[in-house]
């Protein structure tokens, strides 16, 4: 018998091991913060924070000015999973389903396991909770971490291990770091591929006394592109959130060194929009949601010694699309031939092998906003021009001066616009109960429709509840579409005073 849950509320040191043979691959770890912006790094001039491990990262490896992700993170994610952009394969959206990844696509994890990878993803997914948009279905051997693009609390929190429920231990991030430690440092010669998408320092704003402490009263030494939007208690938490990712990237690089991996690892470390405010962004226009250089521009850094320059810095511009075709090409592997890619490699920009990349155009897009890249222009959702070389905050439009590059640019993003229907509503799809890839299927309140008077905890219903059910006129439901039939027992979790328990 399989198991329907449905989920009516949320309620809220590894040893290393001794070192082993180096694998005949190099593993791989992904390291994907969220909501980190383009200013929230010491190396970039931010003086309110210090990240040395990550400045470390830098100076062993590659840096790259000018890497473009989607402007929230959905979207982003499919994008890395799978080389293609994102409306391509029905990531129109951040919840009600809208975020789930086509399973008729291969991922960059399918990739790796078929070429005999472990496989695990720990952290945040938000490409889909049932079967088949579950991580254990989309190439990961193992998953720890949620499903949703939100959790509501950050310190023991309910978590899904391999699709089904259990409770994390302390700060997650801290718990994700330990796990992943855990899994690349164990006996085995078998190399790992590691997706760690950390959950910070993306909202609610929580983080440990222990960094919170050095910026409570904190006076900003830098600020915000736009000072009187600024939310100085926001920005402090998100900095001492930034500094607590930064630790943790500290540990799980000294977890490679004591465990003889280091040189047999390729570390990529970036984030998946950007900031969640308007902060410190070195001058950048926007923030998360803008398709602007503020929202869009992320950081990317890649180490792997003796393959990969130490302290390269690359200015040609490459993006999330880009990442999958890299990660096979640098490390050998195939990736399914089944389904066409927009991404290009830029293995050969890391190694030295070259400096340019093909000349092509970038797009992005979110709500309605829509932008365009190629070489250093950018075509914004105003139909303004500028030239990122000399004016990489956005100032001056030189559009009267490169007329032809305008009509080029705007041409180029409608034909993508309707060749993927960007501008189209996320057609809705059921979600799936009975897969068999998963013995348990979720079916969180956010992604519930209501009726009467019951109503979600919040507008965005990435981590909400279900509140005001109080009266057999109201319901909740779930579009559900059953993939095998059979007999199914489900159990509804769900909160309210001691006397009414049962009602």
């Amino acid at each position: 018998m399989l198991r329907i849950v449905l989920l009516g509320f949320v309620s809220f040191c590894w040893c290393i091991a001794a070192p082993a043979a180096a694998p005949s691959q190099p593993n791989v770890v992904v390291i994907i913060a969220d909501d980190q912006g383009w200013g929230d790094l010491s190396h970039r001039g931010n003086h309110s924070l210090s990240t040395p491990h990550l400045d470390r990262l830098r100076e062993q490896g590659t840096s790259f000015e000018r890497f473009y992700v989607q402007p929230v993170c959905a979207p982003t994610r499919a994008e890395l999973l799978t080389g293609r952009y994102a409306q391509r394969d029905g990531v129109r959206g951040v919840s009600n389903g809208a975020e789930r990844l086509d399973p008729r696509t291969p991922t960059l994890a399918d990739a790796f396991s078929a070429a005999g990878y472990r496989t695990a993803a720990f952290g945040k997914w938000h490409n889909g909770t049932q079967a088949p948009y579950h991580p254990l279905c989309r190439g990961f051997d193992t998953f720890y971490g949620f499903t949703s693009g939100h959790w509501g609390h950050y310190f023991d929190p309910l978590l899904d291990h391999d699709g089904r429920l259990t409770y994390g231990n302390g700060f997650l991030p801290n718990d994700l770091t330990d796990h992943a430690i855990h899994f690349l440092t164990g006996e085995t010669t078998q190399p790992a591929f590691v997706w760690l998408a950390y959950n910070t320092p993306h909202s609610p704003m929580q983080v440990p006394d222990r960094w919170w402490q050095r910026h409570k009263d904190q006076e900003l030494s830098e600020r915000g592109t736009l000072a009187e939007q600024e939310d100085i208690d926001h920005t402090r938490a998100a900095l001492a959130m930034v500094e607590n990712l930064d630790w943790n990237v500290g540990r799980l690089l000294a977890g490679l060194d004591e465990s003889n991996r280091a040189r047999d690892t390729i570390v990529v470390y970036l984030s998946d929009n950007g900031p969640n405010g308007h902060r410190y962004n070195v001058g950048l226009r926007g923030k998360k949601g803008w398709t602007d250089e503020g929202g869009v521009r992320s950081p990317l850094l890649m180490r792997w010694p003796d393959h990969i320059p130490a302290g390269q810095t690359i200015e040609e511009p490459v993006a999330a699309i880009d990442v999958a075709p890299t990660l096979a090409e640098l490390t050998g592997i195939e990736l399914p031939s089944s389904v066409d890619r927009d991404g290009l490699s830029f293995a050969p920009l890391v190694t030295g092998e070259h400096s340019e990349m093909p000349p092509r155009t970038l797009f992005s897009y979110w709500n309605g906003s829509s932008a365009a890249r190629r070489q250093t222009f950018l075509l914004d959702d105003q139909q303004r021009l500028y030239d990122l070389a000399s004016d990489p905050n956005q100032t001056v439009d030189v559009g009267s001066e490169h007329p032809e590059i305008t009509a080029q640019l705007t041409a180029e993003l409608q034909e993508w616009k309707t060749r993927w229907q960007v501008d189209q509503p996320a057609v809705p799809r059921p979600f799936t109960v009975g897969d068999g890839c998963l013995p348990l299927t979720q079916l969180p309140a956010r992604d519930a429709t209501t009726r009467g008077n019951a109503r979600h905890s919040n507008q965005y219903h990435n981590c909400t509840y279900i509140t005001d059910w109080s009266s057999p006129d109201d319901a909740i439901a779930w579009d559900v579409e059953v993939v095998e039939p059979g007999r199914y027992a489900a159990t509804l979790y769900y909160t309210c005073a001691e006397a009414n328990v049962g009602s």
